[in-house]
């Protein structure tokens, strides 16, 4: 029994012995796992690394802005300090109409090269947008250019506007007593408030509202409010006032001749140029 004994010990120490080619073979399958464990954690690591470009916004002071075009409203999210340019890509990018056709409005014509934040739009700010497709465009407004033009030119031609007679009667009045401030030398954007107390070719009083919503300009007078689309306006054309440079005349071309100018007189210098982008829209320039 003894010697059995001896025997079976002997077999359990073979057996238990594992082979020479064993530890190899384990130490090998081990240095493959964990070389993969480090590659897919190295693939990991990147992947979590790289950017969709849907950070940056969260990362900077951003408004929400309510966008409304061709009676549709649009959401969106776009840091502050974005330019008016920038917003213009956005809108491009939510509505398909490209840049060089968008008519902005925020209490006037968006200026493209100021930030949201230094025109002071705040969180839910409605932006009103105003374009067509680029055929109804071409087709609408390449005739209207040469139009101007050609108004230009015939107006070189002449006397200046505030000499004319059928002017002079209603100059010869005087400055309106309730006519609104002007500064000379300077451009800003159309106010809040309706631009009052000018005159119009009767000699009676007369209200600028530009309802940016409707793309509309009311001329108010005391007997009615004329609503008109700002896209039917062929041309504005304006003249300083002689002795009084810091206001103007200004006429809006109802009609195909210059027999429907709409002549409004005591005009403040410093939103012509404003009045003149809300109504025609640098857009249409190109």
């Amino acid at each position: 029994m003894a010697a059995q004994d001896g025997c079976e010990e002997e077999i359990m120490k073979t057996v238990a012995q594992p082979n020479d080619d064993e530890p190899l073979l384990e130490h090998s399958e081990k240095s493959d796992t964990e070389t993969s464990h480090t590659s897919a954690g190295e693939t990991t690591t990147q992947d979590s690394s790289i950017s969709n470009g849907d950070d940056m916004d969260d990362k900077q002071e951003t408004v929400d802005l309510k966008i409304i075009w061709n009676k549709n409203k649009y959401d969106l999210k776009i840091p502050v300090d974005s330019t008016g340019a920038k917003l213009k890509d956005r809108i491009h990018s939510l509505t398909g109409l490209p840049p060089a056709m968008q008519k902005v409005m925020y209490k006037g014509l968006l200026p493209e090269d100021k930030t949201l934040r230094e025109i002071k739009i705040t969180s839910g700010a409605k932006i009103m947008v105003v374009g067509s497709t680029i055929n109804d465009v071409l087709a609408v407004n390449t005739p209207k250019e040469v139009f101007q033009e050609e108004v230009k030119a015939e107006e070189n031609k002449k006397e200046p506007l505030c000499r004319q007679k059928q002017h002079r009667k209603v100059l010869d009045k005087g400055k309106p007593e309730d006519v609104m401030p002007a500064i000379k030398g300077t451009k800003e954007r159309l106010p809040t408030v309706p631009l009052s107390g000018m005159y119009n070719k009767s000699g009676g009083k007369v209200r600028l509202t530009f309802k940016l919503e409707q793309d509309q300009l009311w001329i108010g007078t005391k007997e009615r409010t004329e609503k008109v689309p700002m896209g039917s306006i062929k041309n504005v054309v304006s003249e300083p006032l002689e002795g009084h440079e810091d206001y103007h005349m200004m006429a809006f071309q109802l009609g195909p001749t210059e027999a429907s100018q709409y002549w409004v007189y005591w005009v403040p210098t410093q939103f012509v140029d404003a009045i003149k982008d809300t109504v025609l829209g640098k857009w249409q320039y190109f």
